[in-house]
């Protein structure tokens, strides 16, 4: 565990995943300073370190002076829900935009990148959805960040139902039929969204190097360190 203070840029962070994320972190106390880059601000964050800014996610140029002079970089940005919205739209800000930010972090000497995916990804997917999350892990890969973390949950268990008849569904569902993945199954476990955050907060002060997939049981093996 480093107990040197580093600087965080975090893109995403007033989703459901990021909002606990950015909870995580604030609770730190070896943050130098913690950006926040997105569509909108997150109102009452009262901590000196933090600065906000509004950007557009499509356009680079918007955001690359927010860049310079950080370690780490956090990227939780994603449609919540992709059936409602066009295929097209979806790539576009699941995978482009986030990444021309990896991209854009690379050339500003960002040494770790942390991404939330999900697990079955895979560039050869017959799943839009899992073969666009795979294709743009492979485009990391490329950039070759110092440290490269990608975090692959399953179901994501939040304590609200965010999607409709079928999110109250799974949330009900997921909890009873986990206990039945085992061994490489493992990792389709269902994951309580404050231990997602948790992890992908605190991995970040994990010293560490490479790259690395974190699927369920590393969620609970980084937060008890």
């Amino acid at each position: 565990m480093t107990t040197n203070k580093i600087s965080i840029v975090m893109l995403g962070a007033s989703g459901a995943v990021g909002t606990e994320t950015l909870n995580s972190l604030l609770q730190h106390n070896n943050i130098q300073r913690l950006t926040l880059l997105g569509r909108r601000t997150i109102p009452e964050i009262n901590v000196d370190y933090v600065q906000q800014h509004t950007i557009d996610i499509f356009n680079s140029d918007s955001y690359l002076n927010f860049l310079q002079s950080h370690t780490v970089a956090i990227c939780t940005l994603g449609v919540g829900q992709p059936t409602k919205v066009s295929k097209e739209d979806f790539v576009k800000i699941d995978k482009i935009a986030v990444l021309d930010f990896a991209k854009a972090c690379k050339n500003a000497g960002i040494k770790h990148f942390e991404l939330l995916a999900s697990a079955g990804i895979s560039p050869k997917s017959i799943s839009l959805y899992l073969r666009t999350k795979g294709e743009l892990v492979e485009e990391l890969k490329a950039l070759n960040f110092e440290r490269l973390s990608i975090f692959q949950p399953s179901m994501i268990l939040t304590p609200y139902n965010r999607y409709g008849m079928s999110g109250a569904i799974f949330l009900k569902v997921w909890p009873l039929l986990s206990p039945f993945f085992i061994c490489s199954l493992q990792k389709y476990r269902g994951i309580p969204v404050k231990v997602l955050g948790q992890a992908i907060a605190k991995n970040v002060f994990i010293e560490n190097d490479g790259f690395e997939i974190l699927h369920w049981n590393e969620f609970y093996s980084i937060i008890s360190k």
